[in-house]
């Protein structure tokens, strides 16, 4: 179909599809509503997050202590993706698509995305360790299942598998926000979560935060597991993260709406 027939045919007057172009302009506002973030509000936004996501490792948990099943587990982790995003709430992970499209668009700066990460980071960390912490004291009878999940991963030699689970681990989560922001329906907003943690906690994809969490969980119960470990094993799980999540989906993603991109700087003469 040419530009201009689907122009003709379309609501708008964009060189792409209607809906991509909906999704691209609300995709460019949030992610520059989150670069104008001060520190402030990126811990405490980023604290709540760890906190909440911490809500679905309880939750898996609980499931996978009486079941023995990682696919009934990972439909009870989306819980805390539920919680994430009904209370506004982030993820490090989630913030790859809608800021770097917002810097694309020049409507933020590589500081406010470093200050963004950052901070986020560094907040799901403290926050998730916290919580954690609480489950620990709680539900004693669930530290062997603890301790194995987390060893599910400080135990994980590093190769080509876990990089890919890495990899599809980041790219994920950030097609996720991608479908979540591709609707104003809430019904489909939850759907697409739920289908976001089953894949992350079901199949034991490798995500630097959440996971992060079950080997916190671990050191809390006295595990014979280290602090060092669980850098050695977030160092590469992070990048390979942010790999699968800007490459796989934010890049393409950019790519598809090439010509909104070309349109926006056009009319503010740049």
């Amino acid at each position: 179909m040419s530009d201009a027939r689907r122009k003709e045919i379309g609501d708008r007057d964009d060189p792409v599809e209607d809906e991509i172009a909906e999704s691209f302009d609300n995709t460019i506002t949030e992610g520059a509503e989150r670069l104008a973030r001060t520190w402030r509000v990126v811990l405490i936004t980023g604290f709540f997050g760890g906190i909440e996501v911490g809500l679905g490792v309880m939750a898996y948990l609980a499931v996978l202590d009486q079941t023995g099943d990682h696919l009934l587990a990972g439909l009870a982790f989306s819980v805390g993706l539920i919680a994430l995003m009904l209370a506004h709430s982030e993820l490090f992970t989630e913030n790859f698509l809608m800021p770097v499209a917002a810097i694309v668009a020049r409507e933020g700066t590589i500081a406010q995305l470093a200050r963004l990460w950052i901070g986020t980071l560094v907040a799901n960390l403290a926050g998730g360790w916290l919580f954690m912490w609480l489950v620990v004291q709680a539900f004693p009878q669930w530290h062997d299942t603890l301790v194995e999940s987390a060893r599910h991963f400080t135990d994980a030699p590093f190769g080509l598998q876990s990089i890919v689970l890495a990899i599809l681990g980041g790219s994920t989560i950030t097609l996720m926000t991608r479908m979540q922001q591709g609707t104003e329906s809430e019904v489909a907003k939850i759907v697409a979560t739920v289908i976001g943690g089953f894949l992350l906690a079901g199949l034991q994809l490798f995500h630097s935060i959440l996971d992060s969490l079950l080997i916190f969980g671990a050191i809390h119960t006295g595990a014979s597991i280290t602090y060092l470990e669980w850098l050695g094993w977030f160092g590469y799980t992070l990048l390979f993260n942010m790999l699968g999540g800007l490459v796989l989906v934010t890049a393409l993603r950019l790519l598809r709406t090439k010509e909104l991109f070309e349109k926006k700087a056009e009319a503010e003469g740049r």
